[in-house]
């Protein structure tokens, strides 16, 4: 009997393999699915009643998507020496092998065998149909087959990096694998990897009578004597060469060497496609295990996979409330943020009044919608459906009936304040009040707000509909049903939430500054401006901190820095910086909203750095490695981040390493900073930090709680399992 696969044996003997793995949502291979999958190809291949078999899935949410990631955690041990005198790598090439070799079991059994692929497939999934001999997919566009482990740091490890070149090629099934794209049925079936596109209502029964019709149909292509790779392979054949040569140039430039999946993928295919399956597939289980003994992927993974999944689910919600669905939001400010967000709350079903000073810019942050739909040719009924769920105006009074509202107004404490008590008087104090602000604190917003417990921060980012973070703030006062109406909303629109304290900045835009500031303060020292920008995105980060300055505006920079300045007094610090900003707001350059920044954006869109940037910001006759660079960009991020954990601004290592991945792009193959920072060991951190304080000033100074933690040789993650165990 087995729990995860019901078997059914038909008169003409084809036994149907329905997966169904009970307490998930979707079907994932876990340690009991793979016991029972062993034991259900051997019943295939030793029972003579048994002439062949079908495999399809059970629920209605797709065919499988992969490996159960959450189980994984225990393979991510790193390599030594076991007790049993075998090193931990060697058993860990076992583990990660037995999967392999039981999908190598699946397509020798001697026996056809196909799969009726009902609904999405990918990882694992796409892997175990593989490795039948027919497959046959339900023809609906919205399926996905693909194989995406490199977008958590890992490689296919059940025969995907050998099944898919042999099946379409090996310049094109790299495309796939190192990338992580997805293909449709069509697109599939054009490709060979699937024989048959067929009505979802018919797959099974098609898959069936191809095994009937086929009893000598359980060998696979590349076990026949005279199979061949689509497109060749070898290193006499010019193709092949010349994708190796070309596509290791490629990944260099995507990704600086910085991530191990992809250049496992390159080497698992070269070598595996000029050898027999059963060598090839050992071959790929090696890389695999490599990958796997490295920290790099238990960091994606936990971060990217589980800790977004558990935040998605409320991982951060107060207990005991009772769901808040947010059912009409009112959006104060029609501007790009306003209307952004007006935009992804009327998607989710949610009725919107879009408000603004005049008709005219409250139109046209409808419009913005509009735009955005006609660009994904959006059908007309889609449309009309979304923009008749957003009301434009100019009035208060149509704020009534609103049980959300969110500002996104001009970022002056003073016009806050204003629009806060304007839509107070007509909601009622009652109502949670979300605040959009990127740096001033909630706590001095909420005073506007005569029921502070309902005043809150959520903080989006831009372009809204694209930016998958949102930033939930708490103040001083602010209540936990605040707190849960604010999750609840970020849910519906589908978004990746994350918890902070109160601060000026809070995490993000505080911690995001440093990586623009530290940018800033090398070009002043003399550090050329195309070393800065190359080595910013050499450690990872989506572009130079020069370029992302353009983007924000340099004014706005500006204008930060000053209210910044007038809020604190005596107290504010300046960043070493700024007197560039100053320099170059002087000279009227403001950024991309101008076309002129530390980049100057020609008609033609090829922008380049100002060419006037040398002699604006003299280089100095020595410049510094671009090692020494990228540790001044990172490690000025790193202590940070660790600044607002020790301050209470951040709860959580998890939402340190969401918020800095998907909020503003920190180096995605570190896992985030506090997975990079317990990767690199605490001391090796703070030693590092003292180095750089000491050479480059006191913003490097590690703050006590990090030296503390390198005293008694403790990790973030560590601690926080330690907590969540004593709970």
């Amino acid at each position: 009997m087995t729990e995860t696969i019901k078997f059914d044996l038909d008169a003409d003997g084809i036994a149907l393999l329905t997966i169904d793995v009970p307490g998930q949502t979707m079907n994932v291979i876990t340690g009991e699915l793979t016991r029972d999958l062993g034991t259900l190809i051997e019943r295939i291949a030793t029972d003579d009643a048994v002439k062949g078999a079908v495999i399809t899935s059970g629920k209605k949410t797709g065919f499988m998507a992969g490996a159960d990631l959450k189980g994984m955690g225990s393979m991510f041990g790193g390599a030594g020496s076991g007790d049993d005198g075998r090193s931990k790598m060697a058993k860990l090439f076992d583990g990660v092998f037995e999967l392999n070799k039981l999908f190598r079991r699946l397509e020798t059994c001697g026996k056809p065998v196909a799969a009726a692929i009902n609904g999405l497939a990918l990882g694992g999934g796409l892997e175990v149909c593989l490795a039948t001999h027919h497959r046959i997919v339900a023809d609906n566009p919205k399926i996905q087959l693909g194989l995406p482990e490199v977008l958590v740091g890992l490689l296919p490890g059940a025969g995907g990096t050998q099944r898919l070149p042999r099946l379409m090629g090996v310049q094109a099934a790299l495309m796939y694998l190192t990338q992580g794209k997805f293909m449709s049925p069509q697109e599939a079936l054009g490709f060979g990897v699937v024989h048959e596109v067929a009505p979802a209502d018919h797959v099974v029964d098609k898959a069936k009578a191809w095994v009937k019709a086929n009893p000598a149909g359980g060998v696979q292509p590349w076990d026949q004597k005279n199979f061949k790779f689509p497109g060749g392979v070898g290193g006499f054949n010019p193709a092949f060469a010349q994708t190796f040569v070309g596509g290791t140039a490629m990944l260099a430039a995507k990704t600086f060497h910085n991530m191990n999946a992809p250049i496992a993928i390159l080497s698992a295919v070269y070598e595996g496609s000029q050898l027999p399956m059963d060598t090839a597939i050992r071959v790929e289980s090696k890389y695999f295990a490599k990958l796997v003994a490295d920290p790099q992927a238990g960091n994606m993974i936990r971060t990217l996979f589980v800790n977004k999944q558990a935040a998605e689910r409320g991982a951060r919600r107060p207990a005991g409330i009772a769901p808040m669905p947010t059912k009409k939001v009112g959006m104060l400010g029609a501007g790009l943020m306003g209307a952004g967000i007006a935009m992804v709350s009327a998607q989710a079903g949610i009725e919107v009044v879009l408000l603004d000073q005049s008709q005219e810019a409250a139109d046209k942050g409808k419009q913005y919608t509009a735009d955005r739909l006609a660009k994904k040719k959006a059908s007309p009924e889609k449309t009309a459906e979304i923009l008749g769920r957003i009301h434009a105006t100019t009035s208060y009074d149509d704020l009534k009936g609103c049980d959300l509202i969110i500002e996104a107004v001009f970022e002056t404490r003073e016009i806050k304040a204003e629009v806060t008590k304007k839509t107070e008087a007509v909601v009622g104090a009652d109502t949670i009040f979300g605040s959009n602000t990127s740096t001033l604190p909630i706590t001095g917003l909420a005073e506007a707000w005569t029921k502070p417990a309902n005043f809150i921060g959520i903080h989006f980012f831009s372009p809204v509909e694209k930016m998958p973070l949102v930033e939930i703030i708490v103040g001083k006062k602010t209540g936990p049903g605040a707190i849960a109406k604010a999750l609840d909303y970020v849910q519906q629109i589908k978004k990746t939430p994350i918890v902070v304290n109160d601060s000026r900045g809070f995490y993000t835009s505080r911690c995001f500054g440093t990586y623009v500031q530290e940018g800033l303060t090398m070009l002043g020292e003399g550090v050329g401006p195309a070393l800065i920008e190359n080595v910013g995105k050499m450690a990872g980060m989506p572009v130079g901190p020069l370029a992302v300055n353009d983007e924000v505006g340099l004014d706005l920079s500006y204008k930060v820095a000053q209210a910044t300045k007038k809020d604190l007094g005596d107290a504010y610090k300046g960043g070493p910086g700024e007197q560039v900003i100053e320099t170059m707001v002087g000279a009227e350059r403001f950024g991309r909203k101008n076309g002129k920044g530390f980049y100057a954006y020609p008609a033609d869109g090829k922008k380049h750095l100002w060419p006037d940037l040398g002699a604006t910001f003299p280089q100095s006759d020595v410049q510094p490695s671009p090692e020494e660079v990228r540790e001044r960009i990172v490690f000025r991020q790193l202590v940070e981040t660790a600044r607002c954990f020790a301050e209470g601004v951040l709860e959580t290592p998890e939402d340190g390493d969401l918020g800095a991945i998907f909020g503003w792009g920190f180096a995605p193959h570190t896992g985030g900073p506090f997975s990079h920072m317990d990767t690199l060991g605490i001391a090796n951190v703070v030693a590092t930090l003292d180095r750089l304080a000491q050479k480059h000033g006191e913003r490097f100074s590690p703050p006590a709680l990090l030296r503390d933690m390198a005293a008694k040789g403790e990790s973030f993650y560590g601690n926080a399992a330690k907590a969540k165990k004593a709970a």
